[in-house]
């Protein structure tokens, strides 16, 4: 392991509350190899760059498309521009000339060592609120080398360590980044392997085998089911993971309800959203009939990260 080593990620977001306990420095990874329709972050699919337009953001002034040099921009005097993103290189001189910040390049590489640097600089704050650096994705452990090298670096360091993962990855390789890591956030999605590989392309027995290992290699864990209309929503498939989750031995499931605050990024790439338009966001209070269901089970059931008070 080397502090050398290159991070591919999509974001660097300090002062995060939501990927674990306190106050946080989530690093994003680009690149997943799971296909959820409803991902609200679909910047971080591919591992390539990826351009986004914000048409609300947009000037119509036409120098995107003077400083592409693939031609990728057609542009006419009073109409907004239009992307040819087959032709895209994906080198951000549009991003830079655009004066309205319309643009945005997500990818970018940074070293472990860069990365853990700025980690570092939250020390306080983390030592205040029990918070630390949270490893999220895309799927971080698509990037075994780094990383390794990054939930050591933070060890190294003495930073608490969070890595939010689906789990679908060579148990060898999982094993080798767990082992680094105090708060593992596992997603379940569903209790049906067919109906999830069909749906997202995960599969569920490596998913169990990895958890089964994790026990032994972590101090803490917690599943973490999306609930989704239409997908894993039914009494039947909550109570279902539900009792999976007691099976496995672990105590903490934290449901996280569907919402729509990523649609909008599918339109920024230039991408149909996949999943279907006829179902709105969930309701929290809708989940809250689950915390009973676990109190049965002996799990602690939470709803966004929190116990909600019930009716």
């Amino acid at each position: 392991m080397t502090d050398r080593q290159l991070l591919h990620l999509f974001d660097i977001q300090r002062f995060s509350l939501h990927d674990g306990p306190g106050i946080r420095t989530t690093v994003f990874f680009k690149g997943c190899n799971l296909r959820c329709p409803w991902c609200s972050n679909p910047e971080s699919q591919r591992r390539e760059k990826d351009l986004l337009y914000m048409e609300n953001s947009c000037l119509g002034c036409g120098a995107c498309a003077a400083q592409c040099p693939q031609g990728a921009i057609r542009f006419h005097p009073g109409e907004l521009p239009v992307f040819h993103r087959d032709r895209c290189q994906r080198c951000g001189r549009c991003v830079q000339v655009c004066p309205g910040s319309a643009l945005r390049l997500a990818g970018m590489d940074r070293t472990v060592e860069d990365v853990l640097n700025l980690v570092e600089r939250d020390r306080a704050y983390y030592e205040r609120s029990g918070g630390g650096l949270t490893l999220s994705g895309g799927e971080p452990l698509l990037q075994l080398e780094a990383a390794e090298a990054l939930a050591f670096g933070a060890q190294n360091r003495g930073l608490s360590v969070a890595l939010e993962t689906a789990g679908d990855v060579d148990p060898e390789h999982f094993s080798r980044v767990v082992r680094w890591v105090d708060l593992l956030l596992l997603d379940v999605k569903h209790r049906d392997p067919q109906r999830l590989q069909a749906v997202t392309g995960a599969h569920l027995d490596r998913i169990l085998s990895n958890l089964s290992q994790a026990r032994s290699l972590t101090k803490e864990i917690v599943l973490r089911v999306p609930v989704i209309p239409g997908f894993n929503n039914e009494p039947e498939d909550l109570r279902g993971i539900l009792r999976l989750a007691a099976q496995t031995g672990v105590s903490q499931v934290d449901l996280l309800p569907y919402h729509l605050l990523g649609k909008s990024k599918y339109t920024q790439l230039g991408r149909a959203y996949p999943y279907e338009d006829k179902y709105p966001a969930l309701e929290k209070e809708s989940l809250i009939p689950c915390q009973t269901w676990g109190d049965e089970l002996h799990l602690q059931v939470t709803i966004g990260g929190k116990r909600l008070p019930l009716s």
